[in-house]
């Protein structure tokens, strides 16, 4: 695990401090940044999601597909996790949280938009930190790149019409429109570039060569995934300082129910691989994958849906916040357990 992964926690806290005091300091600068949207899409946030995005799709190979039947109860194990319950649990902790116990400290609107996104960090499945989870917990690595393949193609078809149901069921409006321009230009179009990058560096390799020259241009393009998640998260804490600053314990608000989805989510899912008799190697990168969030398409199309400024992207910056560390303790105790699945 590099450096920037085992302590994002603490760059993403870095960046969230930069973007408040800026927010603060100059918020002309973030407003005129905000403007620049087209079809509710804004450019810069765009472009900074795209080199956070990109560089991720070009690691899964779909050529792994092939291989699917092998072992199907790990794989069946994480499709039943990431669309079957993990998106519906998370619609109903929002609404128990900030309906229920935070209905008297939270204003109705901005609740509405917590519970959107907290829903949209629910539907997307994690497709870049789940190949990170796997090396630390020894997991099979074809096999979870057979499992992310197939969560990235199913988030294709699925992602706008779950996404929708949810926010609906929550009574929010859906603008369908922009919604799915985002799964086209947070999904679709970064997958496409990213499989056409890997087939032409593939025809450059010849055998042995292959993974070292996809290896090495990852590797020179993983400085500007980091320059694009921290650069949104700066961006997204600018435009809402005004609102941290008046209300900081919003950030707390937000952070518990997403804790309590995380272990949630991991203990159902650790419990299932058990109960399945899954080999080690399969049953704790399966539970990782079910437990984690795409939280890169969760911010992009909550700033789509709902705007920069509002609850639903905080909502989703907060995911990355609390994500890692907690990813970190599940990682911790799977290693601790593996004895169990022995």
């Amino acid at each position: 695990m590099g450096l920037f992964e085992r302590y994002l926690s603490v760059w993403v806290g870095i960046s969230i401090i930069v973007g408040v005091t800026l927010g603060s300091i100059i918020p002309d600068s973030f407003a005129l940044v905000a403007s620049l949207e087209y079809a509710h899409v804004n450019i810069v946030v765009a472009v900074l999601i795209w080199l956070m995005v990109y560089p991720m799709m070009i690691q899964i190979d779909f050529s792994s597909i092939k291989d699917v039947g092998k072992k199907p109860k790990g794989l069946a194990l994480t499709l039943v996790i990431n669309w079957l319950i993990k998106p519906f649990t998370m619609a109903a902790l929002g609404w128990l949280f900030f309906k229920g116990f935070f209905a008297d400290w939270v204003d109705p609107q901005s609740a509405n938009e917590y519970i959107a996104g907290m829903i949209l960090l629910g539907v997307a499945p994690c497709t870049a930190m789940v190949f990170v989870w796997s090396q630390m917990t020894k997991g099979d690595a074809n096999y979870t790149l057979v499992q992310v393949s197939i969560n990235d193609i199913i988030m294709i078809f699925a992602f706008a019409p779950l996404t929708a149901l949810l926010l609906g069921v929550s009574d929010i409006q859906v603008p369908w429109n922009t919604l799915l321009i985002s799964v086209l230009l947070y999904v679709l179009l970064p997958l496409v570039a990213g499989a056409l990058t890997r087939s032409l560096l593939d025809k450059k390799a010849d055998g042995s060569a292959e993974h070292h020259n996809l290896d090495n241009f990852v590797a020179k393009l993983k400085p500007w995934s980091i320059v694009g998640l921290l650069g949104t998260v700066v961006l997204l804490f600018g435009f809402q300082a005004q609102t941290i600053l008046a209300e900081p314990q919003t950030i707390v608000l937000i952070a518990i129910p997403l804790i309590i989805q995380t272990y949630g989510i991991f203990a159902i899912a650790y419990f299932l691989a058990k109960r399945l008799k899954l080999p080690y190697n399969i049953a704790a990168p399966a539970s990782m994958i079910g437990t984690s969030n795409f939280f890169e398409l969760a911010v992009a199309v909550a700033i789509s849906l709902f705007g920069l400024h509002s609850g639903a992207a905080l909502a989703t910056v907060v995911g990355v916040l609390v994500e890692v560390p907690v990813m970190l303790s599940l990682v911790y105790f799977a290693n601790k357990t593996q004895h169990w699945f022995d």
